[in-house]
């Protein structure tokens, strides 16, 4: 997904009809400029929150609240049309009949782990801590890319040795990111091949001593040292 240069009228228009559904288009850089697409979600912030006075009396305040909100978009980077409309359906299912701050706002553009396919946080967070012991080396099964860099990220002795708070924290933080990675179309680690379930070998107590037998033949004994005449006597030892 990659972030726009310039606002398209066609972005415009699917910010305008909520019944349909919203593309991925990129609705631009929010800036002055994309001030015609601030009206726009005002205007769908004021259909789905019937107190939206409370937080906006009159034109003034309208006006003042563009300001603000065009500013706080573009410091927060939501600059596609697909962060926007997570923003608007979590508006829809909030239940409040009040508008949301552009802090909350923001916050709801951001899509929870569950909206992009991938496991919880909670979910990810034990996936991680299993695959992190040393007994599962070479054996692990991640679910998705974004847990394994997650956890990569917070280094699986950490993981390990922490106390579950702590370890907690740090894997939430890194996974956010992670999550983030994957809403942007950024590359993660690459999960690392597993070992085969069933390493070649013999399989069998026959094919055992075989194998015993063989490697026996392929050591390579120690000649025997011939020795003069005169002192052949010492190689069997003294007779009485």
């Amino acid at each position: 997904m990659k972030p726009a240069r310039s606002i398209t009228p066609a972005a415009s228009r699917g910010l305008a009809n909520t019944s349909k559904t919203i593309t991925t288009a990129p609705l631009g850089t929010v800036d002055p400029q994309t001030g015609d697409v601030v009206d726009r979600i005002f205007r769908q912030l004021q259909a789905i929150f019937p107190a939206w006075r409370q937080a906006w009396p009159d034109d003034k305040a309208l006006t003042a609240a563009r300001r603000s909100w065009t500013k706080g978009l573009m410091a927060a980077r939501i600059n596609t049309l697909e962060q926007v409309r997570f923003g608007i359906e979590r508006c829809r299912t909030s239940g409040s009949p009040f508008a949301p701050s552009i802090g909350q706002f923001i916050a709801w553009c951001q899509p929870t782990p569950e909206m992009l396919g991938l496991p919880t946080a909670e979910k990810a967070y034990r996936e991680a801590i299993r695959n992190a012991h040393p007994c599962m080396a070479g054996i692990t099964k991640w679910t998705h890319a974004a847990v394994h860099h997650a956890a990569k990220e917070c280094g699986f002795y950490n993981l390990n040795k922490l106390p579950e708070d702590a370890s907690k924290k740090l894997f939430d933080r890194n996974y956010a990111i992670a999550v983030r990675m994957v809403m942007d179309g950024e590359p993660l680690s690459p999960i690392p091949l597993a070992l085969p379930e069933r390493a070649g070998g013999c399989a069998t107590e026959a094919g055992a001593k075989s194998g015993l037998a063989a490697l026996k033949k392929a050591i390579v004994s120690p000649k025997r040292v011939e020795l003069p005449p005169h002192l052949a006597h010492l190689a069997g030892g003294s007779k009485q």
